[in-house]
């Protein structure tokens, strides 16, 4: 990373996307001790860094608001160093990381320890805490504690609270402090023993399905528990055509309600598990094309409001085994901004500006997170990167810690420039 808090740096001939404001122009951008200071046409005579930055876009620093960072716990998949670097090579300057780690974060410490750990990074970590104590779905955390120890939102992550009256509680305790309720939708009494999705494929393939019947119902459930609290319920990794009905109808009925979907539910579909790889396991599964197209339109009229990778790590031999034996899960943070534009822009789903809201405004609002603005006098907090420019995804030179990903050897594009937030910046030198 380089240090800019004593630096003049010059951002030259990019184009501002600001969804915050609204802002769309071409405009040099000067930034003074690690705040934005001017943005305007500068000569030549500018005395400082310069970076020629023509053809790229500078965004808001954009936010991935569920990542698995597996410290405490399993430092040899990832850690709060190694995620973060991911993160930048990305384009992220925040992410979210989830609570299932070893200890889980259901209490002060972890949140504290999660905090100090990236105290001198240049990304931003809002950590989520447990639900219930242990992820046991029993009993709820001390749920002000975790808020004022820093966490911004609450979930069991992987772990269903299927208890009824335990997820009632906790929707009215969070609501209290406004904090969302982040639920992995699974019933996971219908999903048990399931690898994949419940399709002709899953026959096909001799493989035990997960139906879609397995998400819809909880979402379901949770749809009439935020009607009953008026807390508000975020939906992670939405996956079925009839679980964006339901978001679809909530929304229309009031319910405060957002939802989540992550670029590789977009990009393949059960079909492409023909091989057996286990980097296409996941959970929620991949689903089928009819599921692809119900996300896609749900994009396209608001009902799904954030992107976000879901970015899982697993060691190499875990994910090097048979596919019932696998894990669920794979990387994101590095090839989501790529996906996207290849899947959502370029496939004419949303205007670009429209996904960049979903990666960086929205996701700050739905956790109630102070705005990030390109404007004179703010902190700087901006990505960069070239939506026409592609790159190479390599498996073996990720910054994560394992290389469980299912791009490998694709071409994308978005090549990121660089990442700059707390008085930071961290450049791509091969740019």
């Amino acid at each position: 990373m380089d240090a800019i808090k004593d630096k003049n740096i010059l951002l030259r001939g990019g184009e501002i996307i600001d969804p915050f404001s609204g802002k769309r122009e071409q405009q040099d951008i000067v930034i003074t001790h690690g705040k934005i200071d001017t943005i305007s046409k500068i000569d030549d005579n500018f005395s400082g860094d310069i970076h020629d930055v023509s053809g790229y876009l500078i965004t808001p620093g954009l936010l991935d608001m569920h990542v698995h960072m597996r410290e405490p716990g399993r430092e040899d998949e990832e850690t709060i160093e190694s995620g973060c670097a991911a993160a930048m090579a990305g384009g992220f300057t925040a992410v979210c990381p989830m609570p299932n780690t070893m200890p889980p974060c259901d209490n002060q410490e972890v949140v504290r320890f999660l905090k100090k750990r990236s105290e001198q990074l240049l990304v931003d970590l809002y950590p989520v805490a447990t639900i219930t104590k242990g992820r046991k779905g029993e009993e709820i955390t001390e749920m002000a504690d975790l808020i004022h120890a820093g966490a911004v939102a609450f979930s069991d992550d992987g772990s269903p609270v299927l208890n009824t009256q335990v997820m009632r509680y906790a929707m009215e305790y969070a609501s209290m402090y406004k904090a969302p309720i982040i639920d992995h939708s699974e019933d996971s009494f219908l999903s048990a023993g399931g690898h994949m999705n419940e399709s002709i494929m899953s026959t096909r393939l001799g493989i035990q399905g997960i139906p879609n019947a397995s998400e819809a119902v909880m979402i379901a459930r949770n749809i009439e528990l935020a009607r009953l609290t008026q807390a508000h319920v975020h939906i992670a990794h939405l996956s079925t055509k009839e679980g964006v009905a339901l978001i679809r109808r909530a929304k229309e009925e009031g319910i405060s309600i957002s939802c989540e979907v992550t670029p590789h539910h977009l990009f393949f579909t059960d079909e492409d598990l023909i091989e057996f790889d286990t980097n296409l396991k996941m959970n929620p599964p991949l689903r089928t094309a009819d599921d692809v197209e119900a996300l896609k339109q749900g994009l396209r009229d608001g009902t799904i409001d954030v992107f976000a990778s879901d970015h899982a790590p697993h060691a190499i031999q875990e994910k090097d085994v048979e596919f019932s034996a696998a894990p669920f899960g794979i990387l994101g943070l590095e090839t989501m901004l790529g996906a996207l534009l290849e899947k959502v822009v370029n496939s004419n789903i949303l205007e670009i500006d429209r996904m960049i809201a979903k990666l960086s405004t929205v996701p700050r609002s739905i956790l109630n997170l102070s705005p990030v603005e390109i404007k004179k006098g703010e902190l700087a907090n901006l990505t960069i990167f070239n939506p026409n420019q592609k790159f190479k995804v390599d498996a073996n030179k990720l910054h994560s810690l394992s290389r469980n990903t299912p791009f490998d050897g694709m071409e994308l594009p978005g090549k990121v420039y660089g990442v700059i937030n707390n008085n930071y910046a961290q450049w791509n030198k091969s740019s």
